[in-house]
């Protein structure tokens, strides 16, 4: 079987957690450079309707299953995915093996002061933890040529194997995909609001809301107003369109 899978159009990564974090190392320790994007159901559904999503998304080295109802798809349309991969696991839990291999982070994005948090709380819980810098830059729709070049600037020199970035999908994926090739890291990856989440910030949902496909329903209490269309409006015409596409695929 395939290690993507075609969901809306978009070729979604099979590997669980414990698989992407061994490409991951694997990329590192050979100089290789992966470019991932982490994409949640919302995002499928943008990247079904923008052609230039889309095309970030299938050129990517690796997109992985955020959220439980893409792992129910996937089994839905018999290519099983092997587990999600959210930003909010992957961030915490490959410093772990960063911190024992000796890889190091740099962080980009999020509101100011946030990189600075999530570093000290990363490297107390993982001592000898590697982070060689974070930068939040001004908020804005697009960055001029001269703020992109000093983020460049700035995660080139820092020497980073791993580049977190946290400026909201997919302004994040934008971002990586067009300066990719000037960037000397192994993995670039964005992963949306999991510097604050991981920080502490935000409180994450309880495991068991994780594993049954509510985390959505915990974050919407939490923010109703910026998420409401998200989650009411778009999301709940994720699954007609997989049983569509289901369909068509049957009769193909």
């Amino acid at each position: 079987m395939p290690d993507k899978v075609n969901i809306l159009d978009v070729h979604v990564s099979r590997f669980d957690l414990q698989q992407t974090m061994e490409k991951f190392s694997e990329a590192i320790k050979n100089e290789k450079k992966l470019r991932v994007s982490v994409t949640p159901v919302n995002c499928l559904l943008w990247a079904h309707r923008d052609k230039k999503l889309r095309n970030i998304y299938n050129s990517a080295d690796m997109v992985t299953a955020d959220g439980v109802p893409v792992v129910w798809a996937s089994k839905l349309l018999g290519e099983p995915i092997n587990g999600r991969v959210t930003g909010l696991d992957l961030l915490p839990e490959f410093s772990k093996v960063a911190a024992k291999e000796g890889f190091t982070f740099f962080f980009l994005g999020a509101s100011e002061g946030v990189g600075e948090k999530l570093s000290r709380k990363l490297q107390q819980d993982n001592p000898g933890l590697k982070i060689s810098g974070s930068y939040s830059p001004p908020f804005a729709d697009t960055f001029s040529d001269d703020e992109n070049s000093k983020m460049i600037d700035l995660i080139n020199q820092s020497g980073a194997d791993v580049l977190w970035v946290s400026l909201t999908a997919p302004k994040q994926d934008f971002w990586i995909a067009n300066h990719f090739n000037k960037l000397n890291v192994s993995i670039a990856i964005g992963v949306g609001a999991a510097f604050d989440v991981v920080c502490g910030n935000i409180k994450r949902a309880p495991k068991w809301m994780q594993k049954s496909g509510l985390e959505w329903l915990f974050r919407f209490v939490q923010e109703p107003k910026r998420l409401f269309k998200r989650y009411l409006v778009e999301a709940p015409q994720f699954i007609p369109l997989v049983i569509k596409q289901k369909l068509q695929n049957n009769r193909s």
